[in-house]
């Protein structure tokens, strides 16, 4: 009987963790970062899923002589947000798992 009793908690606390980050994946959607290349020229936003979801680009950085900088520059703002999204993530995730999670272990891999 206890061993049930045990095993109807840890199932309460799944789905209560499946619900947590269920909310928490809505909220990620709607966090964002803004990351800049080239002193402001290119701006990148990305949500907190890791999902670019704008990019402005000054018109004085566009030289049709010179694609290679405008290239670079997009690269640079597009690596830069998604790395500011994923610590966004990181550090939203661990206010719901509460320190529940080995040290290492990071669920942006499982899309988290």
């Amino acid at each position: 009987m206890n061993q049930n009793m045990n095993m109807a908690d840890m199932f309460g606390k799944v789905m209560d963790m499946q619900r947590k980050m269920s909310e928490m994946q809505e909220l990620l959607a709607s966090k964002t970062v803004i990351a800049e290349a080239g002193g402001g020229m290119v701006q990148v936003t990305a949500n907190g899923q890791q999902r670019i979801t704008a990019i402005k680009i000054e018109k004085d950085v566009i030289d049709p002589e010179d694609p290679e900088m405008l290239e670079d520059l997009i690269i640079a703002g597009v690596n830069k947000a998604l790395e500011e999204a994923a610590q966004l993530a990181k550090t939203e995730m661990s206010k719901i798992t509460g320190g529940m999670m080995p040290p290492g272990m990071d669920l942006s891999k499982l899309g988290l």
